[in-house]
């Protein structure tokens, strides 16, 4: 898997489970205190997020960091 893919996977991970819990980008980028459009991006494979803002995405998703980066 290349950086391209792997953005890619872990922004439709953050996407699932978003969608799981019924929030809109919006309700992500409230309950984590990010900007809708850096959430946009980051769901798109467009940024390479820190694993500080993925602790952040998680905690506010309420699920371990973990299960954003399992693709098993």
């Amino acid at each position: 898997m290349n950086k391209e893919q792997l953005k890619k996977k872990v922004g439709q991970r953050i996407v699932e489970l978003r969608s799981q819990k019924g929030w809109s980008q919006s309700d992500l980028a409230r309950a984590c205190n990010k900007d809708r459009q850096a959430l946009e991006k980051l769901e798109n494979g467009k940024v390479n997020p820190t694993i500080y803002s993925l602790l952040e995405i998680a905690k506010a998703l309420e699920v371990p960091l973990k299960k954003l980066v399992d693709f098993n």
